[in-house]
């Protein structure tokens, strides 16, 4: 059975539809924000702990040492906290999520789901943007084992990417079950959905999150909005085909979440302000 993708779209289903997209997508940078934050203040704390002065930027941190002067356990416990931070928060959310969030009605739970997916995705998509630019939770598996060189980084990210392909794959039921919208959650208008609630937020929130960080954009914050593509785009297709339609008992009214957007925004803002000309930490 395959999604109707030119079916008549009825003026009631593409208000929602909208909606859906501004509200997804608002979730989705929120998400990025939160996830992308606690990754930072956890690698910059580690690095302070350790006595290694940094200025954190926009979109990287940096630290004000030179190559000589780090060392081994330094580089794996700065370049790996984050990581570390973030995957115990992927696994926290998908149960919170699984446990606490789909059987309700609201928008916290999309936000849930979204937080899972980034927590995850810095993670296994920093170790594949690691092994192009050789920055980040490269260095871990790197200097963890010696012998393996930049083999072992290259395996793990292979290995990681695969499973964020399938992460993604089985993720369909749970994505349809962060939405609460009746038609929205129909089999006909799945087609609208997965645009809408994925491919949106995905592409739309990259690109206001890439804009966000010009000009301190660098290539390996870029390519963590690209990996984020081996966890959504697998999510479309499994969604396509999931025949689950079913959302909970009292759902809440399809309407723009105005105070995830607020919040959005400001924290955007605020995030441009504080950051643009670096915070030091000594």
């Amino acid at each position: 059975m395959n999604v109707e993708l030119t079916r008549p779209v009825s003026r009631l289903e593409s208000s929602k539809a909208t909606i859906t997209a501004l509200n997804s997508t608002a979730l989705y940078v929120l998400a990025y924000l939160l996830a992308y934050g606690v990754h930072q203040l956890a690698t910059a704390a580690m690095a302070h702990r350790l006595g290694i002065p940094l200025t954190v930027h926009v979109s990287h941190i940096q630290f004000l040492i030179s190559n000589q002067q780090w060392w081994r356990i330094a580089v794996i416990a700065v370049y790996g906290a984050g990581p570390l931070l973030c995957l115990l928060l992927a696994v926290g959310f998908g149960v919170l999520f699984w446990f606490r969030g789909r059987g309700r009605k609201g928008r916290l739970k999309l936000l849930y789901f979204w937080l899972a997916l980034h927590t995850f995705n810095l993670v296994v998509g920093g170790l594949i943007a690691g092994c192009f630019t050789h920055k980040g939770f490269w260095y871990v598996p790197r200097w963890l084992f010696i012998s393996g060189g930049q083999t072992l980084p290259i395996v793990l990210a292979v290995v990681g990417g695969l499973i964020a392909v399938l992460v993604g794959y089985f993720s369909a039921v749970a994505f349809l079950q962060s939405h609460d919208s009746r038609t929205m959650m129909l089999y006909q208008n799945r087609g609208q959905l997965i645009f809408t609630g994925l491919v949106v937020p995905w592409l739309g929130g990259s690109a206001f999150l890439a804009l966000l960080k010009l000009p301190d954009l660098t290539r390996h914050e870029g390519l963590l909005f690209l990996t984020m593509g081996l966890l959504v785009l697998p999510l479309s297709v499994a969604s396509s085909k999931e025949l689950f339609e079913e959302t909970v008992p009292d759902p809440q009214k399809t309407a723009i979440a105005s105070g995830f957007v607020v919040l959005t925004l400001l924290l955007a803002l605020l995030w441009r302000l504080v950051f643009s000309t670096g915070i030091n930490w000594h």
